[in-house]
C-alpha cells in the first residue's frame, strides 16, 4: 500500500531531505540532521527505539521552537537505524552508540554539547553523560532504561515486566506490513488521532527500505549491561522527561533514576512513549526552560 508521506517530512523550510547529511565516522556511515548556525551552542539529539524510527520522526516536530531559541541542532540516527551503518559491534548496545555519538562530534569539531534523547536514544544519551563528561553540557532524558538487555534487575519494583509493547514489537518485526506497524505504533502513541496512513506509511517504508541494516541489528549481540553505578556519577545537570502512559518504559523507571542521579529533576506528561512527537510544544518548552537555566546544580543538586 503506497501511502504518501511528505506531510510529516516537512515542518516549515525544513524537510527531512534538506536537513540530511551522511559522513564516515567511527567505523560506519553515520546518517543525522544538522540544523541552525554553526556558531550557536549545540545540542545533539538521538531518537526513540522502534522499528521504522528514525531522529526526523523523533524530533522534527520540536526543532521550531529550539531554532527560535538560539541553537545549533544535530539529531544521528543510531547505528543499524534508518541511514546510519550497517555495522556489528561487540560493545553493549548504549555504549556503542554513545562512542558513535561521540565519533560523529569529534568529525563535527564540537567540543562540547547539551546531550537530549528519548527512549534508546535518552538512555544513549545518559550513558554518553557518564563516559564523556567532559563532552556534556546539561542533559535531557527520559522513556529509557536504566540497565541494557534487563542488566539492571532492580529496575521495576511495581511495574509488570515484560512491558506490553513487547508484544507488538514482535508481531511488526516478523510480519511488516501496514496492520501490524500501526498496532506497534498504537503502544508507542497515547494519542490514536496522531497515528494516520501517514505515519505508518513511514514507519514501514522506514524499516523494510533498508534490510541490510535489519540484518546488522540481528548479527550484533544485546549484551546486559548495568548502568546504574556509572549514571550515579553524572554531574551534568539532569532533565528526565517521561510519559504517563509509556507502555515500553515505564515512569517508574525515572522515579527509580531520581534516587541515583546527583543532579536530576524530573516531568510527567500526559502520554506515551514518543513523548516529543506526542506533546512536542510542552517537550520544548520544558526543554528550553532547563537549557536556559543558570541556577541549577551547586546546593540545589539532589544528592
Amino acid at each position: 500500500m503506497a501511502v504518501e508521506t511528505s506531510s510529516i517530512t516537512r515542518i516549515g523550510d525544513l524537510t527531512e531531505e534538506n536537513t540530511s547529511y551522511t559522513v564516515e565516522a567511527g567505523g560506519m556511515n553515520i546518517h543525522y540532521h544538522d540544523i541552525g548556525p554553526k556558531s550557536a551552542e549545540p545540542i545533539f539529539m538521538m531518537h526513540s527505539y522502534g522499528h521504522g524510527t528514525t531522529s526526523w520522526i523523533t524530533w522534527y516536530k520540536v526543532w521550531p521552537e529550539l531554532l527560535k531559541a538560539g541553537y545549533r541542532i544535530v539529531a544521528m540516527d543510531l547505528p543499524n537505524y534508518a541511514k546510519t551503518g550497517p555495522v556489528v559491534y561487540e560493545d553493549p548496545q548504549h555504549i556503542f552508540q554513545a562512542k558513535t555519538a561521540k565519533a560523529l562530534m569529534d568529525h563535527l569539531g564540537i567540543e562540547k554539547a547539551h546531550m537530549i534523547g528519548n527512549s534508546q536514544g535518552g538512555q544513549s544519551a545518559m550513558v554518553f553523560a557518564y563516559m564523556f563528561p567532559e563532552r556534556t553540557n546539561k542533559l535531557i532524558w527520559g522513556a529509557g532504561h536504566i540497565g541494557t538487555g534487563g542488566g539492571y534487575v532492580g529496575e521495576y519494583t511495581f511495574t509488570v515486566t515484560p512491558e506490553s509493547s513487547g508484544i507488538f514489537n514482535r508481531e511488526a518485526a516478523a510480519n511488516p506490513n501496514m496492520e501490524t506497524m500501526r498496532r506497534y505504533l498504537q503502544m508507542h502513541i497515547r494519542d490514536e488521532e496522531l497515528i494516520t496512513d501517514e505515519l505508518v506509511a513511514y514507519i514501514l517504508n522506514s524499516y523494510t527500505g533498508r534490510p541490510d541494516l535489519a540484518e546488522a541489528r540481528a548479527a550484533t549481540k544485546n549484551h546486559p549491561y548495568n548502568h546504574l553505578y556509572e549514571m550515579e556519577k553524572i554531574e551534568a545537570p539532569c532533565l528526565m522527561i517521561w510519559g504517563r502512559f509509556d507502555r515500553t518504559c515505564n515512569f517508574e523507571i525515572a522515579i527509580n533514576s531520581l534516587n541515583h542521579m546527583q543532579n536530576a529533576r524530573f516531568v510527567l506528561l500526559k502520554c506515551g512513549h514518543w513523548v516529543p512527537f506526542e506533546l512536542p510544544e510542552e517537550y520544548s518548552s520544558h526543554a528550553i526552560s532547563f537549557l536556559k537555566a543558570d541556577y541549577l546544580g551547586g546546593p540545589h543538586a539532589l544528592h
